[in-house]
C-alpha cells in the first residue's frame, strides 16, 4: 500500500534562503528546457527534443554554471526535466484527442513551488532516529533541516519532495510497503449520495451538513482581492512591500479554504470507514459535471444567442467545487484500503429519478431539490435519501423490495 506524509519544516534563516534558491534554480532549469523545445520546434516542425536528450546535457550545464546548477542534486534536476516532459506529453495527448491543448508555459518564481528527489539517499536523506526527539531531513546544498514530525512514518520512504506554501516549507514523503491497519468488522453497509444541499446522505437517511467553506470565506476573499486590484500590475521584483502583503493575503485565504475542505473530508471519511464495512458511492465525472453549457445561436437573429442557463450553471458549478466531492472520494478510497473496507462505485445515472419502491424512472419524480414523489406509485421521500438508497440497491447492498 502507498501513502504520503506531509510534515512542516523548521529551517534556519540560512536554510530558508537555500530552499528559496533551490526552487529558483530548478525553475530556471525548467524554463530553459522548455525554451529549447520551443526553439527546436520553430526551427523545424519535424525536430523534437526528448527527455533523454536534455538529461544528457545536465552534466555540461552543471559544469558551465556550478554556482546555480552544480550545487544541487543531479537526480532532482532530472526529476524537474521529467516534470516538463510529462507536461509536453499531456499537451500532445490533448491535441490528438481534440481537447483544448494548453501549451506548457514558462514558470514564474511564484509558480514553481516544489522540488522532488526521486530516491531517498540520492541528494536527500530522511533521518528519523527512534531515540532522537528531533527529526531532520538532509537536503543537498541545504543541510539538515528540522522537521515537525507529528505522526510516525510507516513503510519505506521512496521519494522526498520539498514544497513551499506561502512562507512555510513542507517535506512530503511518498512511501510504499505501508502495512494496512484493518478495523474490526461492524457488519454495516451503506450507500452514499453526494449533494450540494447536504454534503452526503446515507441510505439510512442520515444527512451530513455541507460546511460550504468557500462561501463562508467569500466576503473576506472578495475584500482581499479588491484591495489587491488597487495596485498596478508589476513584475515580482518590482513589487512594493504593501503589494506583496496583499498578494500573500489572497493566497493565504485560498490556502485556508483548501485546508478546511481537506480537514472536513478526512474527518468525514474516517467516520464512514469506522461505521461501515461496505460503502457504495456514485462514479462521478466531476469534470463533465462542471462543464459550462454550449452557447445556443438564435436562428432568428444572426449574431445573437438564446438563453442557455449559463448563469445558473455557473452557480451550481461553484457549489460543486466548494463541496469538494473529488477530494473526499479520493481520501475515502485511501482510508478504506488501509482499514480493509470495501468501496463499490456505481453508475450515477437516474439515481435521484428512480423510485426505490416500484422502479419507475421519470424526471417528474423529483418535483423539487428536496422532494421526491413517484408519479406511478405515489411513493414520497427525501430526494437525497432516494438517491443514496438507489445507489445501495445498484451495489447489491439493499434489496428493492426491502426498500
Amino acid at each position: 500500500m502507498h501513502r504520503a506524509y506531509k510534515f512542516l519544516l523548521r529551517p534556519t534563516v540560512s536554510q530558508g534562503a537555500a530552499l528559496t534558491a533551490i526552487l529558483a534554480d530548478h525553475c530556471s532549469l525548467y524554463n530553459g528546457a522548455l525554451q529549447e523545445r520551443r526553439d527546436a520546434y520553430r526551427h523545424s516542425s519535424k525536430t523534437s527534443i526528448k527527455y533523454g536528450m536534455q538529461s544528457a546535457q545536465l552534466k555540461d550545464i552543471r559544469a558551465f554554471d556550478p554556482e546555480r546548477q552544480g550545487r544541487w542534486s543531479f537526480s532532482s534536476q532530472q526529476a524537474t526535466l521529467r516534470r516538463l516532459d510529462k507536461a509536453m506529453q499531456a499537451f500532445f495527448r490533448r491535441v490528438k484527442s481534440g481537447e483544448i491543448p494548453g501549451y506548457p508555459r514558462f514558470r514564474g518564481v511564484n509558480w514553481f513551488d516544489a522540488v522532488e528527489f526521486p530516491k531517498d539517499g540520492d541528494g536527500c536523506r530522511w533521518d528519523s532516529t527512534p531515540h532522537d526527539p528531533v527529526t531532520r531531513v538532509r537536503l543537498q546544498g541545504v543541510g539538515h533541516v528540522r522537521v515537525h514530525q507529528h505522526r510516525p512514518v510507516r513503510g519505506r520512504v521512496k521519494t522526498v519532495s520539498v514544497k513551499r506554501e506561502g512562507r512555510q516549507w513542507y517535506v512530503v514523503l511518498a512511501c510504499d510497503e505501508v502495512p494496512a491497519e484493518p478495523l474490526p468488522s461492524t457488519g454495516a453497509v451503506t450507500g452514499i449520495d453526494m449533494g450540494v444541499a447536504h454534503f452526503l446522505t446515507t441510505s439510512e437517511g442520515v444527512h451530513l451538513r455541507n460546511p460550504r467553506h468557500g462561501k463562508r470565506n467569500a466576503d473576506a476573499l472578495a475584500d482581499a482581492q479588491r484591495a489587491l486590484k488597487t495596485f498596478p500590475r508589476r513584475k515580482h521584483e518590482n513589487r512594493t512591500a504593501r503589494h506583496r502583503r496583499a498578494v500573500g493575503k489572497v493566497a493565504g485565504l485560498h490556502r485556508k479554504v483548501s485546508r478546511q475542505r481537506t480537514d472536513y473530508a478526512h474527518k468525514t471519511a474516517l467516520e464512514m470507514v469506522r461505521d461501515y464495512d461496505t460503502i457504495a458511492h456514485e462514479r462521478l465525472s466531476i469534470a463533465n459535471m462542471v462543464r459550462a453549457p454550449e452557447p445556443k445561436a438564435d436562428p432568428g437573429q444572426p449574431g445573437s444567442f438564446l438563453p442557455n442557463g449559463a448563469a445558473a450553471k455557473a452557480g451550481l458549478n461553484k457549489s460543486i467545487h466548494d463541496a469538494g466531492w473529488g477530494v473526499f472520494l479520493g481520501i475515502l478510497a485511501h482510508k478504506a484500503e488501509s482499514a480493509g473496507r470495501v468501496l463499490i462505485p456505481v453508475d450515477p445515472r437516474n439515481t435521484s429519478r428512480t423510485c426505490p419502491a416500484c422502479g419507475h424512472v421519470s424526471a417528474e419524480n423529483r418535483t423539487t431539490q428536496e422532494k421526491f414523489e413517484c408519479t406511478w406509485c405515489g411513493h414520497t421521500a427525501n430526494a437525497d435519501h432516494v438517491g443514496a438508497l438507489n445507489i445501495a440497491i445498484r451495489a447489491g447492498l439493499v434489496l428493492p423490495d426491502v426498500a
